[in-house]
């Protein structure tokens, strides 16, 4: 089987390369290197393509109550665009640095432009949080750019912004890259930040791995995830009963919840 292989977008600025890349009907966006930032598939350019976007969208275990989402780094867009179409009690707001990101994600990525419910600012994302505190039911930092995710983003400092842009039960959430070897460096200051009410989730082998955090004391019962997956799979083509899975497998629980006070 031949695979096509078409790259349809580059630009170049300031040093930083942005470049859209199309293989058998799924397009991806890369930021200088050979990592993709962001899959779309052409046909379906609303749908999650990858993995760790789906397992974004795993806040809905945990709340319906959401009605501001904060994103920082928009790449494609491809959980702000579901989000967007599927969760349309949503109000997004999404901080992206790069002009040359958002501009691509509105010509080749399908992201809605002039959307009031769909609120895309290019500025510093960071100095946006710090500007805005108790501000959001949901933080999602997915900032990596062509050599990771930037230092600045994985700091204490950092991360006790994040917690402090939360609404009281708000819910945190950031895609980190498994293999990094800083790893567990990042997750035991989130869990600082955030009173040791974090919980990690592999979306893949090797992969990415989401890793919540929760502003306030979140009871959290297994058999009840398992029904709440359940419901959220009629509603969306998303394995919610797979990640409730990994998140038993990679995090301290009795047989009923996380976080109590025995574990």
């Amino acid at each position: 089987m031949w695979n096509f292989r078409n790259k349809i977008h580059k630009n170049v600025r300031d040093g930083n390369v942005v470049e859209v890349i199309e293989i058998d009907g799924v397009r991806s966006l890369y930021l200088g290197s050979v990592t993709i930032q962001s899959s779309m598939r052409v046909k379906t350019p609303f749908a999650l393509e990858l993995a760790y976007s789906r397992g974004m969208m795993c806040f809905l275990l945990f709340t319906d109550q959401v009605k501001h989402a904060l994103s920082i780094g928009l790449g494609g867009g491809s959980v702000q665009k579901y989000i967007y179409a599927n969760s349309t009690d949503i109000q997004q707001t999404v901080v992206e640095i790069n002009p040359q990101v958002i501009a691509t994600a509105h010509s080749h990525f399908f992201v809605p432009a002039d959307e009031p419910r769909l609120n895309i600012i290019n500025a510093d994302g960071i100095a946006h949080l710090e500007n805005h505190p108790n501000s959001t039911d949901l933080l999602m930092i997915d900032a990596f750019d062509g050599q990771g995710i930037p230092p600045e983003f994985c700091s204490q400092t950092f991360f006790d912004t994040c917690e402090a842009a939360l609404k009281p039960d708000g819910i945190f959430e950031i895609n980190l890259w498994g293999s990094d070897k800083n790893f567990d460096i990042y997750l035991r200051r989130i869990e600082q930040s955030f009173n040791h009410r974090a919980l990690m989730m592999p979306t893949g082998k090797p992969g990415n791995i989401i890793v919540f955090g929760f502003k306030n004391a979140i009871d959290i019962k297994i058999a009840q995830l398992r029904t709440r997956a359940k419901e959220l799979e009629e509603i969306h083509q998303i394995d919610f009963s797979g990640f409730v899975d990994r998140l038993c497998d990679h995090n301290p629980h009795n047989k009923l919840q996380f976080f109590t006070e025995s574990l």
